[in-house]
């Protein structure tokens, strides 16, 4: 594991701490509880399961392939189970390789989500590593009805040292996106993050204007890799897969980014998501400097919740 890898698994594990009390402890109890594995055995551990907002479809696939190995290994101790549980979860979270395609294709990229999620600084970290990668990034300030968010995106943009198209209020959205989309084909960027206005409770309107911009991208830029990316607050639990839920009904949901986990009791959440939407977990963030968004590891998330010691 790289230092910095190290450094940012450190941080993931203190980060989940409250999950841990919150879902760990009681699994280690009804592994200490029980004397034999039966029916009350997999009900109690189903259920911290979903208390720990690990979610009903996915906590139903991870006791019931548990079920299947206990039967098939002939496992009579509740104790000799609980790696193997440990591992399905991990398997329930796996990230597919492809998962990271856009980076080394030419991209473009939409970020979205509620307000106060962490849009935007998703958005400037994202551009910043990339650069530091040796890719060709531009960023465009789609949101346009925050007054703040042009200036926190152009903030970002000069730390990350990469070109920002639009950021003034009032503006229409689909025309920053016309314009980035053109700057990016006209600089031949590697990548283009467009950072989107986060309003869900007026849908019709935001549905509308996504469509919109996902028009022009088509139009304008048919042949870039697409990628729509969903921010959701690690805080906020289940309320976060109702959320994605809602916006992956307006647009193709590639990936999410999960912030916010640095403080959180329901980290479980992110077991859930990915299960329920069928949307890998791509990126998780822990705290504010840009090296606290990392790629989602399945095997450092699971090993950093049951506190499992780091190489």
């Amino acid at each position: 594991m790289s230092e910095e890898r190290k450094g940012f698994f450190g941080r993931l594990k203190d980060g989940l701490s409250k999950t841990r009390d919150n879902i760990v402890k009681g699994i280690d109890n009804v592994f200490s509880g029980f004397s034999n594995i039966d029916e009350d055995f997999y009900e109690e551990l189903e259920e911290i399961l979903i208390m720990g907002d690990i979610g009903v479809s996915a906590t139903g696939a991870i006791v019931e392939k548990l079920k299947e190995q206990v039967k098939e290994r002939h496992i009579k101790e509740p104790a000799d189970c609980k790696q193997l549980l440990i591992e399905n979860i991990k398997e329930q979270m796996k990230v597919d390789e492809t998962a990271y395609d856009f980076e080394h294709k030419q991209s473009i990229v939409m970020v979205i989500g509620v307000n106060g999620v962490g849009k935007t600084t998703s958005v400037g970290k994202l551009a910043g590593k990339l650069k530091d990668n040796g890719r060709k990034v531009i960023i465009a300030a789609a949101d346009t009805f925050r007054a703040a968010a042009g200036e926190q995106l152009a903030e970002w943009a000069r730390r990350a040292d990469v070109p920002m198209i639009g950021g003034n209020e009032g503006t229409d959205p689909a025309s920053v996106v016309f314009d980035a989309v053109n700057a990016a084909k006209a600089r031949n960027a590697d990548v283009l993050f467009i950072d989107t206005a986060g309003r869900l409770h007026n849908k019709k309107n935001l549905m509308e204007e996504l469509r919109k911009m996902n028009r022009i991208i088509d139009r304008e830029f048919p042949n870039a890799h697409r990628e729509n990316l969903i921010v959701l607050d690690g805080t906020t639990g289940q309320n976060a897969l109702v959320q994605a839920k809602e916006f992956g009904e307006v647009a193709n949901l590639t990936g999410i980014i999960l912030t916010k986990m640095d403080g959180t009791a329901k980290g479980g959440i992110a077991v859930a998501i990915q299960s329920e939407l069928n949307v890998p977990v791509k990126y998780i963030g822990v705290g504010e400097t840009i090296d606290d968004l990392q790629k989602f590891d399945s095997d450092d998330f699971v090993d950093a919740l049951f506190s499992v010691k780091e190489d």
